[in-house]
């Protein structure tokens, strides 16, 4: 009695681990040939192997095998027809009754029947869930040459359980994350197509005005690249940069003479050409866009941080961040790209313009942030150089350049922690 008691806990004990193996690995082989390991241990077996069942190349994939040494199978052909038949026949088959009953051969197929006789297998259990066939486990005798017990086989196909269970969990996982990386290759096959649409837009906006073409796709990047420095999340920082793509698709409804006039356009030119701000928010607002704010970008990139900009003469904290940024990004390709009426700034006068205009025009953190990846790419930080890569070759001089940059941010740093320190 105390045995037997003690082989019922043992029993237990093997199958308790062997859940804990199926619901902790998260790797297929290895969950099959941890299970494998407990079964073999749980009944002291010599060698023993499972198979997965694949229905649709009609195969069984042999996943992991014990003291099979080199003889072990890969695989094996099984037709539909067999694994219909392990699914209704009577659970375990005992290999060394192949002669006394030649039902056995038929219902694995001679050849794997051959296969399995000859790596000396005493025992196949089907793995069956949901009345499908996932695989089979085949076992060899015990260390002991003991028979196997009916209390042993009574344990196997609970074990078979649990495996078929596992292998079916796994499959499904499986099947999920195939199905979860098809929508995430979808979903950025869309967002692709979407960000190439936004430039492709851009460039049909700048078409209108033939001597700044290109200025929307550098206001985007100059965008970009400053949101990033801010640490803005990638969601925030590819829809401040499609912003910046879209900032002037109001100028599809001013007049080409006035966008291209070929000097300082006058007061009611002026009044004409400020109106393409709100004209933009109205032809993207009704627009579904990843980002809400696409539109506000548009409508406020001319606003400014003293209440003196337009459409609505926002101060401060009432602007939008990415409108921040794109106006910065709009500015800065404006200084430093050549007009028709004016040749582009040196980079020294673009460094006064934002000195004098930070805190005025331009945000004080937005500023730093842009100055600070500037600063980045004259030290070699990155190795892509996207910024100086825009403004085009011999355009900065490194020596010149960066004492100006560390001077203007630990300028705007002091300012700004003068300014938080008298609030």
């Amino acid at each position: 009695m105390a045995e037997q008691t003690d082989k019922l806990i043992h029993a237990f004990s093997a199958l308790a681990d062997l859940g804990a193996e199926i619901a902790e690995s998260r790797d297929f082989e290895e969950m099959v040939r941890s299970t494998l390991h407990v079964v073999l241990g749980a009944l002291g077996l010599r060698r023993g192997l499972v198979a997965e069942y694949e229905r649709e190349p009609a195969l069984l994939r042999f996943v992991a095998a014990w003291g099979m040494g080199d003889d072990a199978p890969n695989m094996a052909t099984f037709d539909a027809g067999r694994a219909e038949l392990l699914c209704v026949g009577s659970g375990l088959l005992n290999l060394s009754e192949t002669q006394t009953r030649p039902a056995l051969p038929q219902q694995l197929g001679t050849e794997l029947t051959a296969t399995l006789v000859s790596l000396r297998v005493s025992l196949v259990a089907p793995l069956v869930v949901h009345g499908e066939l996932v695989g089979l486990i085949a076992l060899g005798g015990k260390a002991t040459d003991e028979a196997f017990t009916a209390e042993d086989r009574d344990v196997i196909r609970t074990m078979a359980h649990h495996i078929g269970v596992g292998i079916h969990n796994h499959r499904l996982l499986r099947e999920v994350e195939r199905r979860a990386d098809e929508n995430r290759q979808l979903y950025n096959n869309l967002r692709g197509i979407y960000r190439d649409t936004v430039r492709a837009f851009a460039a049909a906006i700048d078409c209108k005005d033939k001597y700044t073409q290109g200025h929307s796709e550098r206001v985007g990047k100059y965008a970009e690249i400053i949101a990033r420095e801010l640490g803005w999340s990638e969601e925030q920082i590819e829809g401040v940069a499609v912003g910046g793509y879209l900032h002037d698709v109001g100028k599809l409804v001013v007049e080409r003479d006035i966008i291209n006039a070929p000097y300082r356009i006058d007061a009611k030119q002026s009044s004409e050409l400020n109106r393409h701000p709100a004209a933009g928010y109205e032809i993207l607002a009704p627009i579904r866009h990843p980002d809400a704010d696409i539109p506000l970008m548009a409508k406020y990139h001319h606003e400014r941080i003293d209440g003196r900009g337009y459409p609505e003469g926002l101060m401060g904290d009432e602007i939008p961040p990415a409108a921040k940024v794109v106006a910065l990004a709009d500015s800065f390709d404006a200084m430093t790209t050549d007009r028709t009426y004016r040749r582009r700034k040196e980079f020294p006068d673009v460094i006064e313009d934002l000195r004098s205009n930070t805190g005025r025009q331009f945000a004080s953190d937005v500023v730093i942030a842009f100055c600070r990846a500037l600063l980045k790419e004259v030290d070699g930080t990155p190795r892509e150089r996207r910024i100086t890569r825009l403004l085009g070759k011999g355009y900065i001089e490194p020596e010149l350049v960066r004492p100006l940059l560390v001077e203007l941010i630990e300028e705007l740093e002091a300012r700004a922690h003068a300014t938080a320190g008298n609030g």
